[in-house]
């Protein structure tokens, strides 16, 4: 093979695999817009009427992660199955975005921490990465520390509601969530870096906390549990 036609086979891989970068962007642009359009459904609960509303928001947002799942699905025909971290890039943070806000809704639901399954199940993609297209652990964990920092956020509202219980039961769950990550051992940059936000998260919320118990509404709320 000539140099002239090495160069042309590699320009022609090159081009095949921008191509498919491209097809991938295009869906990963529009996964993107369906997780804002879950994101403003389920950050409404932070408005004082949203709280009145939380199981009618978390069923539209069920709702909306059946577009998702079309979307992903649509997602998985872009590539070779066993390519999936060679584009993983791509859709690194809105899956990320998608497992933050699985997680939120399914604690709006229980209060209970969504496994790395649940999500999985909810955006119908595999756990085990020997078939094909699945939740990397670290992308579970970081959704599950963007919550944090949402719950903190609830935690603040929660009070200009007038529902004091809620801090209450949200701190307990953030501190067993810190509790949890301390048994890790985060090498990842990224991932090590969100982790250390969680510190603040756990602060601010003690915040409203022992605010709540200066002012004797948290006696009140757990009178009223």
């Amino acid at each position: 093979m000539s140099v002239s036609d090495m160069f042309s086979y590699i320009q022609g891989f090159l081009s095949a695999d921008q191509d498919v970068r491209e097809e991938i962007r295009k869906v990963v642009q529009v996964l993107e817009q369906t997780a804002r359009e879950i994101l403003t459904v389920v950050q409404s609960v932070h408005q004082p009427s949203g709280f009145k509303d939380i199981p009618d928001k978390c069923t539209k947002a069920r709702e909306l992660f059946g577009t998702v799942r079309t979307h992903i699905a649509d997602l998985k025909t872009k590539f070779p199955v066993d390519q999936y971290y060679r584009f993983h890039e791509h859709w690194r943070f809105v899956l990320q975005r998608l497992t933050f806000l699985a997680a939120f809704v399914v604690y709006l639901e229980s209060e209970a921490l969504v496994t790395r399954e649940e999500v999985a199940q909810i955006l119908d993609i595999e756990v085990v990465r020997d078939k094909g297209f699945h939740l990397d652990v670290e992308d579970y964990l970081a959704g599950v520390l963007i919550m944090a920092s949402e719950l903190s956020r609830l935690a603040v509202n929660s009070v200009t509601a007038g529902d004091y219980n809620r801090p209450l039961r949200i701190s307990n769950f953030i501190n067993d969530l810190d509790s949890g990550f301390r048994l890790l051992n985060l090498k990842n940059d990224p991932l090590r870096k969100r982790y250390d936000g969680l510190k603040y998260d756990v602060k601010k919320i003690e915040e409203v906390v022992y605010d709540l118990s200066i002012r004797g509404l948290a006696k009140e709320a757990k009178s009223d549990q």
